[in-house]
């Protein structure tokens, strides 16, 4: 392996790549950033078998077609550190490439190779894609629903660590649960050559989302492989493992009729909910929100027998037809209006035992279009 490239691509493709690093693995080959030359270009690829990550940069090839493994983890730390240069080499030891030899201006690196032999074989691209969909759309969407799923060791039921993928009738859904919020968005797609249904660990796509914020590209390509997808923007492709468990029904636990619409300023429900949590009990989480017919605020309260309580009025653009009292964790609800950019919400409520419905007000601002948002009540003795 010899070439010379461009620093700045060289540090794009290394950073993109870490983002699969297997540094927690008991396999450490995953630890390793596999190079591997093919003509005029450099392929940087990392996997740790959730994800993997594939970044193409052209090159100067001095040398023939060649692939060697090196420490992942210490190669992002040197691309972060590299001397004001605008070039970079990177040759291997004639005598059986044991080490790399890296150069950037006056700094150089002798860096020693893993077994290239003991890499995993990282699928390649299909070639047809089963969707096209604006990248900053799909930031939205992640975004809007990601938050919603619960961690990876948090339950055994994997369904719930994921986002739901629907294609289906030029749309694309996503959707996320922890079994008591629901989080949905659904985005229009440019392209859709084929139906499917998809789930993804929530954490996987938080990793894509992270790398497709470093690419230039306006689209983003979805292709299907066996038990994969692929996305692909610019230069780079994104591969992520699907869960073999299949989704909640989730379009059930959706309210349709839930008659009584408390329509806030977000920022000013955000606000008074942060204040109002900090009483709350540490068990539930739970703030009472009680809001009386014809009247013009909310009261939101909160109470414990360790931290004492809070109760706080929260004005509405237009006051209940009906009087109702409800409790929600408010953790639930506070990570929702975080995300959303609407200057308004509707929360729309039936009684204290069914699920209230959170939706951005008239006008939605654009990013949240497509999106509601789910929340069981919580029940509190009395």
């Amino acid at each position: 392996m010899d070439f010379v490239c461009a620093k700045s691509d060289f540090v794009f493709g290394v950073r993109l790549a870490s983002h699969a690093l297997g540094t927690r693995s008991s396999m450490p080959i995953l630890a390793g950033l596999k190079m591997e030359i093919s003509g005029s270009h450099l392929s940087l690829q990392a996997t740790d078998l959730e994800r993997a990550v594939r970044c193409e940069i052209p090159i100067e090839n001095k040398g023939g077609a060649e692939a060697v493994v090196l420490n992942g983890a210490v190669l992002n730390q040197i691309a972060s550190h590299l001397p004001a240069d605008d070039k970079i080499t990177l040759k291997s030891d004639a005598k059986g490439g044991t080490s790399v030899a890296l150069r950037c201006g006056e700094a150089s690196f002798d860096l020693p190779t893993l077994p290239v032999d003991d890499y995993p074989e990282i699928a390649p691209l299909p070639a047809a894609k089963i969707a096209v969909i604006r990248a900053a759309d799909f930031h939205h969407g992640l975004e809007h629903t990601a938050f919603a799923a619960l961690k990876a060791g948090e339950t055994t039921r994997m369904s719930l660590t994921g986002v739901d993928l629907v294609l289906k009738d030029d749309q694309l859904r996503m959707v996320a649960t922890n079994g008591y919020r629901l989080a949905v968005k659904t985005l229009a797609v440019e392209e859709c050559a084929e139906e499917g249904e998809y789930l993804i660990e929530a954490s996987v796509l938080t990793d894509l989302d992270r790398v497709l914020a470093q690419v230039d590209s306006p689209t983003l390509d979805i292709r299907r492989g066996e038990g994969q997808l692929f996305f692909h923007a610019g230069s780079v492709t994104f591969t992520a493992r699907t869960i073999g468990e299949e989704f909640p029904d989730f379009e059930r636990v959706i309210p349709r009729d839930n008659p009584v619409g408390l329509t806030f300023e977000r920022r000013a429900l955000l606000e008074a909910l942060q204040r109002i949590q900090i009483t709350a009990a540490e068990d539930s989480g739970a703030i009472t929100i009680h809001a009386d017919a014809e009247d013009g605020s909310v009261r939101i309260h909160s109470s414990s027998k360790d931290k004492g309580e809070a109760e706080e009025r929260v004005r509405l653009k237009k006051a209940p037809s009906k009087q109702i009292e409800i409790s929600f964790r408010a953790e639930y609800v506070i990570d929702v209006l975080r995300r959303l950019a609407s200057d308004t919400v509707t929360v729309w409520l039936a009684d204290t035992r069914k699920a209230g419905l959170l939706e951005p007000g008239d006008p939605i601002a654009a990013p949240d279009q497509g999106f509601l948002y789910v929340c069981m009540p919580v029940l509190l003795s009395t």
